[in-house]
């Protein structure tokens, strides 16, 4: 048996002005802003904790009900997400000899929202997320985890990453790996 695994933002799509626009939307009742050059350069991609105290605030509970809001709002701008459709053919071809995954940092809640937006959902055999994983990329968990629920060796894995902490872990995790087209 075979395994590809997919990340989701800036991988199977670009979800950089869905997310920026989720999180603006998510923070303003408490009276933040953030600048668009600013969310892409130092933020997209990244786990909530690792920025929003740096523009908002270091209360555990506000950035908590900031990031509820933020998934509630997700859904109300997946119509600026743009799919990879090269990386989904990719997957349509592959998916008769390897089994297929998504691993993600992005939450449960946010991942399925956008698979079942795009109709996704049935191309993957396993879902990821960073709810199903205790250590973020570059830790190799969520890959290893993939490989692991499938009983396949990482020399049967393929991952398609964008990010530099995601392609470390898959690094890490013994797979062969590939970068992929970053969206602009």
């Amino acid at each position: 048996m075979k395994l590809v695994i997919v990340d989701l933002d800036g991988t199977l799509f670009d979800t950089k002005d869905v997310n920026y626009h989720a999180y603006k939307e998510a923070i303003a009742p408490y009276g933040y802003d953030m600048n668009y050059k600013y969310y892409c350069e130092f933020c997209n991609g990244r786990h909530y904790l690792d920025f929003l105290p740096q523009i908002t605030t270091n209360d555990k509970n506000i950035l908590t009900a900031m990031h509820k809001a933020k998934k509630i709002a997700y859904r109300n701008h997946l119509d600026k997400a743009v799919l990879n459709n090269g990386l989904v053919d990719i997957i349509r071809l592959m998916k008769s000899e390897y089994k297929t995954a998504v691993v993600t940092t992005a939450s449960r809640e946010n991942c399925y929202d956008i698979l079942n937006q795009f109709d996704l959902l049935n191309h993957f055999d396993l879902v990821l997320t960073h709810d199903d994983i205790t250590e973020a990329k570059p830790n190799p968990e969520g890959f290893l985890k993939a490989m692991h629920y499938f009983g396949v060796k990482p020399e049967d894995t393929i991952i398609f990453e964008d990010s530099d902490v995601g392609l470390e872990a898959a690094e890490r995790s013994g797979a062969y790996y590939y970068r992929t087209y970053r969206f602009n």
